[in-house]
């Protein structure tokens, strides 16, 4: 067996948290640019060892919540730690508010993706669209500017991990970049002291907002506001699953839902189905109940290389009427190339309380050599079909 004293294992890499000293500039366009060659980005992979990728992926990742951060403080925008009460060295996860959050008539509630940092749509947007256009940077600017009586609350999906010994709260990808006592060691291991108290996991988050924030007893919010949504992936199932289980409560409060690529089936809008259930189902949910709610003022917006808003299948699927984000390909982009047609379709229906969608059902059409619609009819059967191309191959 082979045996490696600590001074022939290479050390833990350490990258400084600087833009310029990591090799970068951001240019006129705000894109990250390298400054050895202007006209690429950030490359991954520039060692053997993944450590080395990872630590320095990290560093450069913590250059950019720093910048991210310091554009939605400038525009308004302030730290809130939960749960509410927090001092700076309890455990807690930052979301941010907007000061105007007591008095203002509506809210717009953002709960992002749990694979991204707080304030970042997409790291990928942001290298190839720029930093504002890749975080929530433009989308708070255009509320807070142009829409006076709307707050802002951007809770923090993405970063529920503890550490304590720097005093914040991480993602797990951050986490496994923490400096360790040598290159080969494995991340730190996480137990109940790295658990943030009603904020264990994006589900306990939501939660927590919703309870501690937004309710009209928290003495946070003016009673009367009307709440407007956008669930980013999981982010949008957070809203749904809670919603479904306080729907009487917060039927009076929310306006409208907007999802980015949903992650939640129809069977999620009721609380007595099942996984089983059949989430092509075409019944008309009851008036009043959160799955009419969701079916006539909600919408979603999913992966198309149609144009921004263009109806797609997805109706019966989500419970509601489902949209190109006009992205064919990443599906976290989504959501940068349609916030503006979201934010334009909740005016609409703020100013229309008795607004209702109505329902549309795409059909997904299946281009083949009509081998599915025969075997749909009963026409042709499929086990047959393999054992007679079995018989041909063997034949051959």
């Amino acid at each position: 067996m082979l045996v490696y004293k600590k001074k022939d294992i290479p050390p833990d890499p350490v990258f400084p948290t600087d833009l310029e000293q990591l090799g970068f500039f951001i240019n006129d366009e705000d894109k990250i640019r390298q400054i050895a060659n202007p006209d690429a980005g950030f490359k991954f992979k520039v060692n053997a060892n993944e450590r080395w990728n990872d630590v320095r992926r990290n560093a450069y990742h913590e250059c950019i919540r720093r910048i991210v951060i310091s554009r939605l403080e400038e525009v308004g925008l302030s730290t809130l730690r939960l749960p509410l009460g927090s001092q700076p060295n309890d455990k807690h996860v930052p979301i941010l508010v907007s000061s105007n959050l007591p008095t203002a008539t509506r809210i717009t509630l953002i709960l992002g993706s749990p694979d991204q940092d707080l304030g970042i749509w997409t790291y990928r947007s942001m290298a190839e669209q720029g930093i504002n256009r890749g975080s929530m940077v433009e989308i708070t600017k255009e509320i807070l500017t142009n829409k006076p009586d709307t707050a802002m609350i951007i809770a923090n999906m993405g970063q529920l991990v503890y550490h304590c010994g720097s005093g914040q709260a991480m993602s797990q990808l951050t986490w496994f970049a923490l400096p360790v006592e040598t290159a080969a060691h494995p991340p730190a291991r996480q137990t109940w002291r790295n658990l943030i108290p009603r904020n264990g996991n994006w589900r306990e988050h939501v939660t927590c907002i919703f309870e501690d924030v937004l309710a009209p007893e928290s003495g946070m919010v003016n009673p009367e506001a009307k709440i407007d949504i956008i669930g980013v992936e999981e982010g949008g199932l957070g809203a749904v699953e809670y919603l479904v289980e306080n729907w009487p409560t917060w039927k009076p409060s929310i306006s409208g839902i907007c999802f980015s690529r949903p992650q939640h089936q129809k069977h999620n809008l009721t609380l007595d189905s099942t996984d089983d259930d059949d989430d092509d189902d075409d019944t008309v949910p009851e008036p009043g109940s959160f799955a009419h709610f969701i079916s006539t003022r909600s919408r979603a917006y999913v992966l198309s290389d149609k144009p921004l808003e263009w109806p797609v299948p997805g109706t019966l699927q989500h419970g509601c009427n489902t949209y190109s984000g006009n992205e064919p390909v990443n599906h976290e982009d989504v959501i940068v190339s349609s916030w503006q047609s979201m934010l334009q379709w909740f005016d609409k229906v703020y100013a229309d309380p008795s607004y209702e969608e109505v329902e549309f059902v795409i059909e997904e059409r299946v281009e083949d050599d009509e081998g599915w619609e025969k075997w749909r009819r009963g026409e042709i059967d499929a086990v047959d079909d393999m054992r007679k191309l079995a018989v041909v191959d063997g034949e051959a």
